[in-house]
């Protein structure tokens, strides 16, 4: 297949490739390290990389791609005993790292290669097939010991070039982002995909909305976050005028890794005149959908299939719905060469995953517009809740109690209850904790925005709700007392 990075030996030199605070690489300086991870890694199977936020972890997975190599991005924060799990399960041969990071008990008795971004040498010949693994990663484990998902070059390549259809994105483009470098979000779009653009990832190593302003008023043109990044824009917007002229000026904004609330759209939208665009993807598939950068940008939609991606809504028994009416709620499924391989060593797991017609089962909940527009209402196991009758999403739910001046932050479940089957639970972070809304305001609140059989029966009110690291809510940790 032709390079991952043609930018690498054909492209813009002198152009800055990555910067991570005030250390950067141009493509010829990358290209030059890569290089030498890359022949220092030739044929020794898989790779893990620790992933901080830093060159050392771009120049490492960049150098194992370039070699035909599978890199294994380690997140720096796990525990001793996933880490332990991840690296039996993947068995790499190398670790890389930064020459100043302390590895934890769970990598000893691996050989560490320190990635130095100063030394060079020749980028080796690409003699890897579409087909070979690029990247495993490992989910995050949610129902069990967290699963490798094996990624080959071909999606990276497509999911990639899908994304610059839909979002014109071009070398020209500057990425500014401060995700976590061992997700698909913050390494796969935010640093693969401005190099096989041949563009520029400007690194802020902690997202800060001052940070956020610095770079888009000084070139960069598009921004990527999750949610809680954006909620946190919204919040500052107000006070803070560079931020809003920072945004207003950005060729796109990216919202992704969970449902943006529409109340943070809302507020972005009137602040700066810019709407946040979203996409949808998981680990196992890449990216799926996206609102187009030459489309509407709809709050809470993540827009429509991207090029190559099959995607249907099947019922609980597998039959398709093929009435798109916006209300009929079902779980998504797709197919396409964005899609993993496998679950490394785990055909028990990769076969429950796929139908006989080789569609994954994401087990998503969604809705689609005549028009073709995705709204996801949440996960299956977690927020699709059978009470009354009806089949309600969580998703909508939360976006109407967030539209209540007195709520922070909101989550909701379902428990049993043995009139309605499951009764809607929602969980609050009141506004002022000395006056949280009470569940009769709040069930109204939400009845006249939705319908009725909406509304929350039961409200908690906690401190703050649990949250990962990609700022996504762990709903299994909300337990009812």
């Amino acid at each position: 297949m032709s390079s991952l990075f043609p930018a690498l030996t054909g492209g813009p030199g002198e152009r800055v490739a990555l910067r991570f605070g005030d250390r950067s690489l141009t493509y010829a300086q990358l290209a030059a390290a890569a290089g030498a991870v890359g022949a220092r890694v030739r044929g020794r199977g898989r790779v893990a990389v620790w992933a901080t936020p830093g060159l050392e972890t771009a120049v490492g997975v960049v150098g194992a791609l370039l070699a035909g190599v599978a890199a294994v991005p380690l997140n720096p924060r796990s525990g001793e005993k996933e880490l332990g799990h991840i690296l039996g399960d993947s068995a790499p041969s190398v670790v890389l790292a930064a020459a100043g990071d302390e590895l934890p008990a769970a990598s000893a008795g691996l050989e560490r290669v320190d990635v130095d971004v100063r030394v060079a040498g020749p980028v080796p010949e690409d003699h890897a097939g579409d087909g070979d693994p690029a990247l495993i990663v490992y989910t995050s484990g949610t129902t069990g010991p967290p699963k490798g998902a094996v990624l080959p070059r071909r999606a990276v390549a497509t999911t990639l070039d899908a994304l610059a259809d839909a979002w014109r994105w071009t070398g020209e483009d500057v990425l500014v982002h401060g995700l976590p470098l061992f997700h698909v979000h913050g390494l796969v779009l935010g640093v693969l995909g401005p190099l096989r653009r041949g563009g520029t990832v400007r690194h802020l190593g902690r997202f800060t909305t001052e940070g956020v302003a610095r770079e888009l008023n000084s070139g960069a043109t598009m921004l990527f976050g999750v949610p809680t990044m954006y909620h946190r824009i919204a919040e500052a917007l107000p006070g803070d005028p560079e931020l809003a002229e920072a945004l207003a000026g950005a060729r796109l904004l990216v919202s992704g890794s969970a449902a943006l609330p529409v109340h943070d759209h809302e507020r972005i939208a009137a602040a700066t005149g810019r709407r946040v665009i979203e996409r949808y993807g998981m680990t196992e598939t890449l990216m799926n959908t996206s609102v187009r950068a030459d489309g509407e940008a709809r709050a809470g939609t993540v827009g429509v299939p991207l090029p190559g991606v099959e995607l249907r809504l099947v019922e609980e028994d597998g039959t398709a719905i093929t009435a798109y009416d916006g209300e009929t709620v079902g779980e998504i499924q797709v197919r396409g060469p964005n899609l993993f391989t496998e679950y490394l060593n785990r055909p028990d797991a990769t076969a429950a995953a796929f139908t006989a017609d080789g569609f994954f089962r994401t087990g998503d909940m969604a809705v689609r517009d005549g028009d073709g527009y995705v709204r996801i209402v949440g996960r299956k196991a977690t927020d699709l809740i059978k009470s009354g009758g009806y089949k309600i999403g969580a998703g909508e739910i939360e976006n109407a109690l967030l539209e209540h001046p007195g709520v922070r932050e909101a989550a909701v479940t379902g428990e049993p209850d043995p009139d309605l089957g499951e009764r809607i639970v929602a969980w609050i972070v009141p506004a002022d904790p000395q006056s949280p809304p009470g569940v009769e305001e709040l069930a109204g609140h939400v009845a006249r925005r939705l319908a009725p059989h909406k509304r929350p029966r039961v409200v908690r009110v906690l401190d703050s709700l649990p949250r990962n690291d990609m700022g996504k809510i762990m709903k299994r940790a909300l337990t009812h007392d």
